[in-house]
C-alpha cells in the first residue's frame, strides 16, 4: 500500500484502530507493536526533563506518554491530519509538517536533543536515506544522546524472507523493512555504535549512539 501524505491523512482517524487490530492478531504488520513503543518510551525517556525530537510522530501514541512525563517534545509528520490529532494531545509541543526525507526543518536546526526517536515510519524510505537520515540528525544531538528507531525489522535477511514468504497476501513491496545485520554494516562503518532487540517475529528496536 503506497500512502502518500493524502493517504496518510485519510488514515488518520482509523490507524489507531487499524494497528490494534493486527497487533491483536499478532499479524505482520504490527505483531509486537506495544512492545516496541514501550521499548522505544523508556529507552527515551529515562532522563527527566529530556528535550525528545519524534520523527513521524503519527497520533502521538508514543510521544504523548513523553510529554506527560514532562519532557520537551518536537516532531516532524507528512499527515496534516495526524499532525492536527496529536495537537490535541499535546498543546504545547513544537510539532511541523515536512516529509521525513527533507531532513529537519529550518526551526530546528539549532537546537539540541537528548534522544531522536522514530516509529514506524522509516521503513517508507530507502536503506541508502535511512543511514543519510541517521548521519545528518546525529549532529542534532547533545552529547552522549541517542537515536532510537522502533519499526517493521528483522534481525537477518532470512528472517525477512520468512516474514514475506508467510504474509505475500498483504505484504506491502513498496516498504522498505530493516534487516539489522545489513544496516548495521554500513553504520559501523560510519563509526557508529549499534544494538538491536528483536521484539516480535516482525518488530524490533534499533539503538544508534555517534
Amino acid at each position: 500500500m503506497v500512502l502518500n501524505h493524502r493517504g496518510f491523512d485519510e488514515w488518520a482517524k482509523d490507524y489507531d484502530q487499524s494497528v490494534k487490530r493486527s497487533e491483536e492478531k499478532e499479524a505482520y504488520p504490527f505483531a509486537g507493536y506495544q512492545d516496541v513503543i514501550n521499548l522505544v518510551y523508556h529507552m527515551a525517556g529515562h532522563h527527566p526533563t529530556s528535550t525528545i525530537l519524534d520523527v513521524g510522530f503519527g497520533t502521538g501514541t508514543l510521544t504523548k506518554r513523553l510529554y506527560d512525563d514532562g519532557h520537551i517534545i518536537y516532531g516532524i509528520d507528512f499527515s496534516k491530519e495526524m499532525i492536527a490529532i496529536a495537537q490535541e494531545k499535546m498543546p504545547n509541543a513544537y510539532l511541523f509538517q515536512r516529509n521525513i526525507e527533507e531532513g529537519l526543518p529550518p526551526e530546528y536546526k539549532k537546537q539540541k536533543f537528548h534522544a531522536i526517536i522514530s516509529t514506524y515510519a522509516l521503513h517508507h524510505i530507502t536503506d541508502k536515506k535511512k543511514v543519510e537520515w541517521i548521519q545528518q540528525l546525529s549532529f542534532s544531538l547533545h552529547e552522549g544522546g541517542a537515536i532510537i528507531i522502533g519499526d517493521i525489522a528483522f534481525e537477518t535477511r532470512s528472517a525477512h524472507d520468512q516474514c514475506k514468504n508467510r504474509s505475500e497476501k498483504d505484504w506491502d513491496h513498496s516498504e522498505f523493512y530493516t534487516v539489522y545485520e545489513e544496516l548495521k554494516e554500513e553504520l559501523v562503518a560510519l563509526k557508529f555504535k549499534v544494538d538491536y532487540k528483536q521484539i516480535s517475529h516482525c518488530g524490533g528496536v534499533l539503538l544508534i549512539r555517534p
